[in-house]
């Protein structure tokens, strides 16, 4: 938020996230999701937790990870918010020129979780504009994550379908284009091998 009126948002719809809890329930996962404010159905079966700002997103991931096996980090969170929020409506009237409007970081959420002691599977996007390859083996490697599902902005942002590419320690798979339920049965699937080796490693 910016004031009680007007916020700092993105174009993302929220439907890969969605579509990944749906996968993850039919898959026999038991899925809490965490949204932020979309114009979607809650998957049924799902439980949901509905959050309007990055820092409620970040409170409600750590109370509720403990209880996780795997964490899939899917929304679009912003990386900045407004340092001050304005209590009321901030009015034009006979301003000259806009309001500056300073920006602090906000909390890298898959990073946090991924660096607990007991952290769960952890599993990350990357939404790149441009070299994709590169930005999403970056990320995967600085949060120090075992997978990231990396497409580019322009192949799925908003839509229905998506194209994405999976990158673990194996390489990476290339997902063709798709509904967006279609690729997340196929992640989910992805996940449950990782999350077998994982047990198979520690005996658990």
């Amino acid at each position: 938020a910016i004031d009680p009126v007007r916020g700092i948002t993105n174009l993302s719809t929220g439907k890969m996230g969605y579509a990944v809890a749906r996968a993850a329930y039919e898959a026999g996962a038991q899925v809490t999701l965490i949204s932020g404010p979309v114009s979607l159905p809650c998957p049924p079966g799902v439980r949901r937790i509905d959050v309007c700002s990055a820092l409620q997103m970040h409170a409600a991931v750590h109370r509720e990870v403990a209880a996780s096996d795997v964490f899939v980090a899917v929304a679009a969170v912003a990386d900045y918010r407004p340092a001050q929020v304005s209590r009321e409506k901030i009015k034009k009237g006979a301003r000259s020129a806009p309001p500056t409007i300073e920006l602090t970081q906000n909390p890298d959420i898959l990073a946090e979780i991924a660096a607990l002691p007991e952290a769960p599977l952890c599993v990350g996007f990357a939404a790149e504009s441009e070299n994709l390859r590169d930005y999403a083996q970056s990320k995967r490697r600085s949060k120090k994550i075992p997978l990231i599902a990396g497409n580019l902005i322009q192949d799925g942002f908003g839509g229905d379908d998506n194209t994405l590419i999976l990158f673990d320690d194996d390489g990476e798979l290339p997902l063709a284009q798709a509904p967006k339920l279609q690729l997340a049965r196929q992640l989910v699937m992805r996940i449950a091998v990782l999350l077998a080796k994982a047990r198979e490693a520690t005996g658990t």
